[in-house]
């Protein structure tokens, strides 16, 4: 016989903190935590951003930095698809507010804050800090560098095709469309017929060189993966293929070939790499690079010396072969 669970009676007004029960799940952040304690995570978060607060007593005291990276890091390996998401998520969690730092009675950050943060730190703060991480995953064993995967996808952009505007004339695509429209004796009143119009047009076309969104000028009108144009960007992983580390993460515009830049991008992986212990280390070195179909192009694979290893050198340049001679380069 099925018994409904129901809501118990409350008994003892007070519990103390350590008698709640702790889920099984909760022991992950917890080895997690342990883990970032090892590296000193905390510590060399807190030296890097501390140049970015007030020293000041007056205000509102800032939220950890810490707090935000640990944040970002539940978003990440929960796949939450917003900001609003992770903060819903580790307002709501027991473990993760333990993961974090907050005590039952204390409010978790809220979705606005990232915003404040996101535009006080520098990319180069954030690049540092990604160089901690990967410096615990190299201590780990879980950063090798020695087979390098890169891909990329498409992302929709947070701008509307509605709000698109010629670069030319300043137009809004619609009040271009209906200009076009009366030029040719449609009427414009009618929606639906401007509509048609602009569907049947033999001209028409929404290149990035004619058109721009004012509210984000670097998204980009590409198709989307179901075939639907839309305002993109490329988001594009280095992996280490061994282990599944992402190396090397960034977002390119929508419009640019996945061949551009393609060998630069690859060596400065391995630079990331590289950076990773305060030594010269001989093993680290990219002896394969693999992608799709859609990064094929001989100059690249020639560039990146597909035959050779990529060796960083102790001076931070790199050798490798470009039509079977020995070349150096240096970020």
């Amino acid at each position: 016989m099925i018994r409904p669970k129901r809501k118990v009676q409350q008994g003892e007004f007070w519990i103390a903190r350590n008698k709640l029960a702790h889920g099984q799940a909760s022991r992950f952040y917890d080895k997690l935590d342990e883990t970032l304690g090892e590296m000193d995570f905390a510590p060399k978060v807190r030296e890097l951003c501390e140049p970015f607060y007030s020293s000041g007593e007056s205000g509102r005291p800032p939220i950890d930095p810490v707090v935000y990276f640990k944040m970002l890091m539940v978003g990440f390996l929960e796949n939450l698809p917003s900001e609003r998401a992770i903060a819903a998520r580790c307002g709501d969690s027991l473990m993760i507010r333990r993961f974090l730092g907050y005590d039952l009675d204390e409010a978790t950050p809220d979705h606005s804050s990232f915003t404040v943060i996101r535009e006080r730190l520098t990319t180069a703060i954030y690049d540092d800090i990604f160089n901690i991480i990967l410096e615990g995953l190299r201590r780990h064993g879980l950063l090798r560098g020695k087979n390098l995967g890169i891909d990329s996808s498409v992302m929709e952009a947070n701008a509307s095709l509605r709000a698109l505007e010629n670069r030319n004339t300043g137009e809004a695509y619609w009040d271009y469309v209906r200009r076009l429209a009366a030029e040719a004796g449609v009427d414009t009143d009618d929606a639906a017929a401007v509509r048609r119009f602009d569907k049947q047009r033999p001209e028409r076309k929404t290149s990035n060189k004619e058109w721009v969104n004012p509210n984000d000028p670097d998204a980009k009108v590409g198709q989307a993966k179901d075939g639907a144009t839309d305002m993109l960007y490329k988001p594009e992983n280095i992996v280490d293929l061994d282990t599944g580390v992402i190396v090397s993460a960034e977002v390119r515009k929508a419009d640019e070939s996945d061949t551009a830049g393609l060998a630069e991008r690859t060596c400065l992986a391995t630079v990331k790499v590289g950076q990773t212990v305060t030594f010269y280390d001989a093993d680290l070195s990219a002896h394969t690079v693999v992608a799709d179909g859609g990064s094929f192009n001989t100059g690249s694979i020639g560039y990146l010396g597909m035959s050779a290893p990529i060796a960083m050198n102790a001076e931070g340049s790199f050798s490798y072969h470009l039509d079977g001679n020995p070349v150096q380069w240096k970020p």
